[in-house]
């Protein structure tokens, strides 16, 4: 298998890209058996019921691990190293929503092959439920 390494090149400033996904639970399942968080919020529904959610929300580093994948894959992908990432969660994510993940390049720095990245996930309803900026370090 080639795998090929992006173009720094390609990502100058306004360049876009996105991807949808589907939280199911199974994704719930999967964090939290990565993660141990074993919030009632996020896994017991009666208890879900009694906050002002009134039902089970997932957890919202869920969203911010999709960002993950669109940094590390997409843009600028394969040969680039995350070097952070700023988060804000401003509305819950449900099991069933489908999430929009989409960046855009607002910095450049060639010098040193950074570039900033304007990161946000909405939900099928378009609405905003995480947003930040990540910053990539290209090889």
């Amino acid at each position: 298998m080639v795998i090929e390494k992006s173009d720094f090149g390609k990502f100058q400033v306004g360049y876009k890209d996105s991807f949808t996904r589907e939280v199911t639970q199974s994704t719930v399942d999967s964090f939290v058996d990565v993660s141990g968080d074993v919030n009632p919020i996020h896994v017991n529904e009666e208890y879900a019921k009694t906050t002002r959610f009134k039902k089970r929300i997932a957890h919202g580093v869920i969203s911010a691990s999709f960002i993950s994948s669109l940094v590390g894959l997409k843009m600028p992908g394969i040969g680039a190293i995350y070097v952070s990432q700023t988060l804000k969660f401003r509305a819950p994510v449900f099991i069933g929503d489908t999430l929009t993940v989409t960046g855009e390049v607002v910095e450049r720095d060639e010098e040193r092959k950074r570039i900033k990245i304007q990161t946000d996930v909405t939900n099928q309803d378009g609405v905003l439920v995480t947003t930040g900026h990540a910053v990539m370090m290209h090889e």
